[in-house]
C-alpha cells in the first residue's frame, strides 16, 4: 500500500474526522471562555483587588533602551491563562458530569425495565409444550 493510500484510509476513518472536529470546536471554546474570562469576570476581580488589572502584572527584568524592547515576566497574562484554564476544565467537567449522569439514568432505566423471553425463547416454549401435550396423550 502506498503512502498516499494509507493516509488517505487513515483520515476517512470516522475517529479521525470526529478528533478534527472536536478540536476545530474546541479551539472556538477556548476564544470563547478567554474572552469571558478577560472581558467579564477579570474586570470585576481587578476592581475588587484595587483596580488591579491582571494583563498588565509583569517584572520588568531590564528596561527599554533604543530599539530593543523591555524584558519582562508577564506573570499576570500567565495568571490570566490559568484562570482560563480552570474555567474551562470546569466546563467540560460540568459537561461530561451532565453526560454520565444521563447514561446512568439510562442504564437504570433498561435494568428496570423487566426483559421479556425473546423471540427464540417464546419458540423453544411453544414447542416443549407441543412435545408435552404429545408425550401426556
Amino acid at each position: 500500500m502506498s503512502l498516499i493510500q494509507e493516509f488517505k484510509a487513515f483520515a476517512s476513518r470516522g475517529n479521525v474526522i470526529d478528533m478534527a472536529v472536536g478540536i476545530i470546536i474546541g479551539a472556538a471554546f477556548g476564544k470563547i471562555v478567554s474572552s469571558f474570562v478577560g472581558d467579564v469576570i477579570m474586570p470585576p476581580i481587578g476592581l475588587i483587588l484595587g483596580g488591579v488589572d491582571f494583563s498588565d502584572l509583569a517584572i520588568t527584568l531590564k528596561a527599554a533602551e533604543g530599539s530593543a524592547p523591555a524584558v519582562v515576566i508577564a506573570y499576570g497574562k500567565f495568571l490570566q491563562t490559568i484562570i482560563d484554564f480552570l474555567i474551562i476544565s470546569f466546563a467540560i467537567f460540568m459537561g461530561l458530569k451532565a453526560i454520565n449522569t444521563l447514561k446512568r439514568k439510562q442504564e437504570e432505566e433498561a435494568a428496570a425495565a423487566p426483559a421479556g423471553p425473546t423471540k427464540d425463547q417464546e419458540l423453544l416454549a411453544e414447542i416443549r409444550d407441543l412435545l408435552k401435550a404429545r408425550q401426556e396423550k
